[in-house]
């Protein structure tokens, strides 16, 4: 069997050019949804080196629109540490003062996991909030999806070789024994990921370059978290630098500003 497709993959030479060309991405995105039927536009974010790319991009990406598009957008994490959102770990809390304070998305339309409650109670308090905000979806679908990969291949906190990888039947779930600290988290499951209308990878530095090398190229008999993130339906890409791209052979689109 051949290995599944990889998608568009698309190679930057530098993570500022990436970053930059994502978050236009972001807001042609938005700006298409909002003209839709739905007009609205839904989007989840995941954590680490993207807070800072999306923080130092999106708003003047984003600021043509102006307040009255952004007051439709419905805002949701792919998962989150179950830490205070004061906590250097909290992504939300890491949006709320890098991103946020400048993209005036109303609060009650920011999705967020309650970390006071316990894992399990957090993790079922998030899917009902996202059932709410998602009425009228049997699961949610969001409308774009932007996931990192760590060197393990994990993508939110669905890591190498866990049960969580064989989840059906949730649209989030708890997990207490992350291999990667802090031990407790949220995070949506395959199916939700499945479920978008786009899907966008990012991943930037040499120490990215072996693992995506086995996503993007090999077939293994088990495939690694972020290689089972295959839309149904939706659109899938990867955003790379040329440092994280160095291995592939594979096609890409090459692009630069120069």
């Amino acid at each position: 069997m051949a290995a599944p497709a990889p998608g568009l993959i698309s190679v930057f030479s530098s993570s500022q050019e990436l970053g930059a060309s994502l978050a236009q991405l972001v807001a042609q995105q938005a700006a298409c949804c909002l003209a839709g039927a739905r007009a609205r536009f839904t989007l989840g974010l995941s954590g680490g080196s993207l807070v800072s790319m999306l923080a130092r991009e999106l708003p003047t990406a984003a600021a043509p629109a102006g307040p009255a598009s952004l007051a439709r957008w419905t805002l949701g994490f792919c998962d989150e540490r179950l830490v205070p959102f004061e906590h250097a770990e909290s992504t939300y809390g890491l949006y709320r003062t890098h991103l946020l304070s400048r993209l005036p998305i109303p609060d009650s339309q920011v999705i967020t996991v309650n970390p006071e409650l316990p894992v399990e109670e957090a993790a079922e308090d998030y899917a009902q909030k996202l059932r709410q905000a998602f009425q009228g979806d049997s699961i949610p679908v969001f409308d774009l999806l932007i996931l990192g990969v760590g060197p393990d291949g994990h993508t939110c906190s669905l890591f190498p070789d866990h049960p969580l990888l064989q989840e059906r039947e949730k649209i989030v779930a708890p997990i207490s024994d992350s291999p990667k600290p802090p031990p407790q988290r949220v995070t949506l499951t395959l199916p939700v990921l499945n479920a978008a209308r786009t899907i966008i990878f990012v991943a930037t530095g040499e120490g990215k370059a072996a693992v995506l090398k086995r996503i993007l190229e090999d077939k293994e008999e088990n495939p690694l978290p972020a290689a089972l993130v295959q839309p149904r339906t939706g659109k899938l890409c990867w955003f790379l630098d040329e440092a994280a791209a160095r291995l592939l052979t594979v096609p890409f689109e090459k692009h630069s500003t120069l």
